[in-house]
C-alpha cells in the first residue's frame, strides 16, 4: 500500500477532508440516535396487554367467597306447640223452622259419630206454641227434627273442652234438661236455654231476645271466635 505524503498534500484539502469525515460521523450517531428514540417511543406508545393471571386469582378468589345472605343457614322449623283443643266439644247451633227458627247444643266426643242434641222448645203442635207467647206452656229438652240435618242449619259455633271440663259440663246440660219442665217466648225460650250452657262455660253471652241465627252468630262475636273453653274453680 502507498504511503501518502502529507507534506505533499494542500493543507486546504487536509482540512476539508476532515470536516468532511467529522460531519459523516456525527450524521450517522444522529440518525442511530433517532432510530433508537423512534424505537423506544413506538414501544412505550403500544398498550400492553395486561396478563390475564390476576384475574383468573380475581376470579377464582371470588368464585369461592361466600357472601353472608348466601350463606346456608339452618331451616327453623316451627316449635311444634301441642293443640289446645280437648277431645270434647259443645256445638251452639241454629236452624230454620216454621216461625223464626231453632237454637239448640250439640254434645259429645269429637272421635265418636254420637251427637247428643239439647234444646228447649214447646211441646205439641202450633196451639202450645201460639199459647206461649202469652203464657209457659210444657216444654221439650231434647232433639226435634231438623237438629241433626245439615241443610236446616243456619249458624254453628263449636267451641272444645278437656275430659274433666266436659264431664261437669255435659253433666249440667243433662240436669238444664231435667229441670226446665215450661217454654215462653220471651223469657224461657231456646236462646236463653243455650245461653245458660254458654255461661256455665265461662262465655259471653249476648241478650236472649232475638233470632237464633242471630244469637249464635253475636255468641261467637262477642267470644272473639275462640275455640277453647275452661271451667274456673267454681264449677
Amino acid at each position: 500500500m502507498a504511503r501518502v505524503s502529507w507534506k505533499m498534500v494542500d493543507p486546504r484539502l487536509a482540512l476539508g477532508v476532515l470536516v468532511l469525515t467529522v460531519s459523516v460521523g456525527l450524521g450517522t450517531v444522529s440518525s442511530v440516535a433517532q432510530q433508537l428514540a423512534a424505537s423506544t417511543e413506538q414501544q412505550n406508545s403500544t398498550p400492553h396487554k395486561p396478563s390475564a393471571k390476576p384475574n383468573v386469582v380475581a376470579a377464582v378468589a371470588t368464585s369461592g367467597a361466600v357472601s353472608p345472605s348466601d350463606e346456608v343457614k339452618p331451616v327453623r322449623k316451627p316449635k311444634a306447640t301441642a293443640s289446645a283443643k280437648g277431645p270434647y266439644y259443645v256445638d251452639f247451633r241454629a236452624r230454620t223452622a216454621a216461625s223464626y227458627g231453632h237454637a239448640f247444643v250439640w254434645f259429645g266426643k269429637t272421635s265418636d259419630r254420637k251427637v247428643e242434641v239439647a234444646g228447649l222448645w214447646p211441646q205439641g203442635d202450633e196451639v202450645p206454641y201460639m199459647l206461649g207467647h202469652l203464657m209457659w206452656v210444657p216444654a221439650g229438652t231434647g232433639a226435634t227434627y231438623g237438629d241433626l240435618d245439615v241443610q236446616y242449619l243456619t249458624a254453628s259455633y263449636r267451641v272444645y273442652l278437656n275430659e274433666e271440663d266436659a264431664k261437669k259440663t255435659f253433666a249440667y246440660i243433662k240436669h238444664l234438661q231435667e229441670t226446665s219442665p215450661l217454654w215462653n217466648a220471651e223469657t224461657t225460650n231456646c236462646t236463653a236455654f243455650i245461653g245458660r250452657i254458654a255461661s256455665f262455660m265461662g262465655l259471653k253471652t249476648p241478650f236472649h231476645l232475638q233470632k237464633p241465627e242471630a244469637y249464635v252468630n253475636q255468641l261467637k262475636e262477642l267470644n272473639g271466635g275462640r275455640q277453647t273453653a275452661q271451667l274456673t274453680s267454681d264449677h
